[in-house]
């Protein structure tokens, strides 16, 4: 079935193409909308059909010798060739294939993206059922599917660029879902403006590439970096240039320290958005995308220091954030923040093989829980504030049951699938000689505030005195069943899915095997004397970690259940910590202080240029007058006025078409996005390059 690689990401665009074109035509041209059930049938069927490949194409792959699970398609030639001279003064020419790589790592990806999807496709049934647009939502959700597929199959940087640019257009169509809300209209723009200038440090990090190596092609690029770079570089050299300029790229899809402020307001979409983009899926591109490219990052010690510093302090910032919010989906939203934090740091300390385990793992309970919260939203009415929830556990029992699966994964538990991941992250960050000792300790208070949090959202939600509102209480009913068998699923899976990486006192990391011969990491074994010694320090770790997890839970039973008035007295105590944290450090008032205002006054500036100063030389008399005596001495002055018009009048002739084109609408603009690529697809197929 490997020869059939192709298919996967294909299914979801045919899935987009129906569902599009037939909602915006009509059923068979008659100008009728299709019915619902045809929309989500041909919406999850196509993800489904694309798990089942998946799937099939994951079991041929364990079928080759570890050493050569490398699979490649090449569709057609995208690019031709382009001699050109490189850095290193040798000729390479550019060619660009649409091709694609199924390996160890992307077979991960692709059962994560296609299996959680497929899942959150389903529940969006329920959850959307009664909202206008339905088949344009899930014609979006499919072309997401799509690109984020296109993203982790792709066999060059190029090919991965387009779906990387693509996951960030879905995001933008999906955020901003509901037009009638001016919130989720802004938070798109955020999302989408952020994201770009992540992007820009990816763009000018591949053109390095090719720039010094020729090629873009992940398996030539590796293979000269290794030749270019034997051993780590002493110095900042060009691979650390390369690795911090595609970090800057990763920093915005994942939400790191600076760029991580687009993902909070993101939550202004529909709830399964929220749980396929913004934690399965769309936000663990970054971390994908260093693992990648694990061969460059394991020669540059100086940028991994760099991404595990950035990535313990987003995982504390916004761990410290999520303390204090009231919006059930806003706590969530922290704490992907924060825990992609820790898939960065352990990418930075060399464990990458953890951190995809983690990004794995993190895949199943954050879905759940944020597909937990929706079900608890559609039952509230809309209500988001967990101050006017409470005792809802009678109310929604499955919901409760499940949403508990996910929160004691996320909180490490030991024997749930969070705390496998997360104590490898730590003790890597302890062990390694990339780790540092302040890392795992930050590492370590994160996990105790991690697990106050997520109980804190817990007890508020379901448990405690009943602060509802009685029109609310009165129509409260637990989610249908479409809607709460993905939650049970998914709960099976955060009580599962972490023995396939027990740590090494334990068992044997299958799950770190099987990645291995796809990654080149930046650290060495323990020698075979101290393996016993390592597994009694890794178990004492083990234990502090639990146990600083364990206190934050009783805290937070404390507070919340036991004496839920101290957690008002020290609300009032300390005011100004609250204040700071509730809003969330004041770094967007900053932000829109020092860039979104300066930006608009630079807009204002060259607005009023226009007006004063260029229609100034048509309308101002004086100025004009002034202008053709300058010029001429003797020319009528309706000279300007006509050249200047003329200059006017031509650039009208020209853009009307374009006019035509730039409509604002963008649901058209990626219409012809898909069709432009469909044209050349089909072009290349029918000459047979």
């Amino acid at each position: 079935m490997l020869n059939y690689l192709w298919l996967i990401p294909l299914l979801p665009l045919f899935g987009f193409l129906i569902n599009g074109m037939i909602g915006i035509g009509g059923l068979w041209g008659t100008g009728k909308r299709p019915a619902k059930p045809f929309v989500y049938t041909i919406a999850c069927g196509s993800v489904l059909l694309a798990f089942l490949l998946s799937v099939s194409c994951f079991i041929g792959l364990l079928r080759l010798p570890a050493e050569h699970r490398l699979f490649e398609v090449n569709l057609f030639t995208w690019i031709p060739g382009l001699t050109l001279k490189t850095a290193l003064g040798s000729l390479a020419a550019l060619e660009i294939n649409w091709g694609m790589q199924l390996d160890p790592l992307s077979a991960v990806m692709i059962l994560v993206v296609t299996g959680v999807g497929f899942l959150i496709h389903v529940y969006a049934i329920g959850y959307m059922y009664e909202e206008q647009g339905f088949y344009r939502f899930f014609a979006y959700m499919n072309l997401f599917m799509f690109m984020m597929l296109t993203l982790v199959l792709a066999n060059n940087y190029l090919l991965m660029f387009v779906g990387w640019e693509g996951v960030g257009l879905c995001s933008y169509l999906l955020i901003g879902y509901y037009t009638d809300k001016k919130s989720a209209g802004d938070a798109a723009k955020k999302a989408f403006v952020v994201n770009r200038i992540g992007d820009f440090g990816f763009l000018i990090g591949m053109m390095t590439i090719f720039t010094w190596f020729g090629t873009l092609d992940f398996t030539e690029v590796f293979e000269k970096v290794v030749a270019f770079s034997p051993s780590p570089e002493v110095t900042w050299g060009v691979l650390s240039w390369i690795a911090l300029l595609l970090f800057i790229g990763a920093t915005g899809k994942s939400a790191q320290i600076p760029l991580y402020v687009w993902l909070p307001d993101a939550m202004e979409g529909p709830t399964p958005v929220s749980a396929l983009i913004h934690a399965a899926t769309m936000v663990t591109a970054g971390v994908y995308m260093v693992g990648r490219s694990s061969a460059i990052y394991s020669r540059t010690p100086d940028v991994m220091l760099i991404v595990a510093s950035i990535g313990i302090v987003t995982a504390l910032v916004a761990a410290t954030i999520a303390l204090f919010q009231r919006d059930i989906k806003k706590v969530l939203a922290y704490s992907t923040v924060s825990q992609l934090g820790y898939m960065f740091t352990a990418l930075g300390v060399g464990a990458v093989a953890a951190g995809v385990f983690h990004l794995a793992t993190h895949a199943f309970f954050k879905a759940l829980l944020f597909l937990g919260s929706g079900s608890v939203i559609h039952a509230m009415h809309h209500e988001q504030d967990m101050v006017k929830m409470g005792g809802l556990r009678k109310y929604l029992p499955v919901t409760c049951l499940t949403m508990w699966a996910g929160t004691l994964a996320i909180a490490g538990v030991p024997g749930l699938a969070g705390f496998f991941s997360k104590d490898e992250i730590l003790w890597r960050a302890f062990s390694n000689p990339q780790g540092r000792t302040l890392i795992w300790l930050t590492g370590v208070v994160v996990a105790g505030m991690t697990a106050f949090y997520m109980f804190r959202l817990m007890f508020l939600t379901f448990y405690g005195e009943e602060r509802i509102d009685p029109h609310t209480k009165h129509h409260l009913h637990e989610s249908p069943r479409v809607m709460t068998v993905p939650l049970m699923v998914l709960a099976v899976g955060s009580v599962l899915a972490g023995y396939l990486g027990l740590p090494a006192w334990l068992g044997t990391n299958v799950f770190e095997r099987f990645l291995e011969p796809a990654l080149e990491t930046a650290y060495q074994a323990a020698p075979e004397a101290a393996v016993h010694q390592t597994h009694q320090t890794e178990i004492l770790l083990t234990v502090v970690s639990v146990t600083i997890a364990a206190i934050g839970i009783f805290l937070a039973w404390y507070f919340f259940i036991r004496k839920p008035e101290k957690s008002e007295l020290l609300k009032r105590r300390f005011s100004g910590v609250h204040r700071l944290l509730y809003n969330k450090y004041y770094v967007d008032e900053a932000y829109d202080l020092l860039f979104v205002n300066r930006t608009k006054d630079l807009g204002t500036f060259l607005w009023r240029f226009d007006e004063r100063v260029v229609d100034g030389l048509v309308n101002g008399s004086a100025v004009a007058t002034k202008i053709t005596s300058w010029i001429s001495g003797q020319a009528d002055i309706h000279i300007v006025d006509r050249l200047v018009n003329l200059v006017a009048e031509i650039m009208n002739f020209f853009s009307a078409v374009i006019r035509k084109l730039q409509t604002g609408l963008v649901q058209r603009y990626a219409l012809f996005f898909v069709i432009g690529i469909i044209l050349v697809i089909s072009y290349y197929l029918y000459i047979g390059v």
